[in-house]
């Protein structure tokens, strides 16, 4: 007999099955077969888990960058809007010269009128958009308002560091100095 028959009781030759062959071989295989599936889906999680946290940052990074784009653009707006109003006020300043000469002057009266209601107009524009000026005459001197161009000797009215005159106007911008009032300060030599 060849290797692999066997003989039955009544005479006959088993032949082994090809495919019982192949299913043993599987069943076989199957243990080693269903750890490499498992490695496999560790395998398979671990990189959908990379490539979530990657999306999350990528996802993170978008939205910082869309903040940063506001900031930017928010911070370029208010830059021009300064700029502008810087101009603005030297316009202002101007009026106000000619508002103190033109006062001088009985003959220019309808011109005195004039120019006070563009001043005025001026200095409502202005309010509308947040800026305003500050009060300095009297009070003590602050670097962060008040830019010195004169020292003048105290006075019993006017005590060392208290600012004596203004020469130019300061301006708020909301809370923010938009820019100084020039001033005459009192100082003890």
């Amino acid at each position: 007999m060849t290797e692999g028959h066997s003989r039955r009781a009544n005479g006959e030759v088993d032949v082994p099955d090809a495919d019982a062959a192949e299913r043993e071989a599987e069943v076989a295989e199957a243990p080693a077969t269903a750890e490499d599936l498992a490695a496999a889906l560790r395998q398979a999680r671990e990189q959908a888990e990379q490539h979530w946290q990657q999306f999350l940052r990528t996802a993170a990074d978008l939205e910082n960058y869309k903040k940063q784009a506001i900031r930017a653009r928010e911070d370029a707006v208010e830059r021009t809007r300064r700029a502008m109003l810087t101009v603005v006020l030297s316009v202002v300043d101007n009026i106000e010269r000619a508002l103190e000469y033109a006062g001088q002057n009985d003959a220019a009266t309808a011109i005195v009128e004039g120019i006070r209601m563009t001043h005025r107009q001026t200095l409502d524009l202005l309010a509308n958009m947040g800026v305003r000026p500050f009060p300095a005459t009297g009070k003590p001197f602050d670097a962060r308002y008040h830019e010195a161009v004169e020292v003048v000797p105290p006075t019993a009215e006017h005590p060392s560091g208290t600012v004596v005159a203004e020469v130019q106007h300061g301006y708020l911008i909301g809370d923010e100095v938009l820019r100084p009032a020039r001033v005459r300060v009192a100082r003890d030599g």
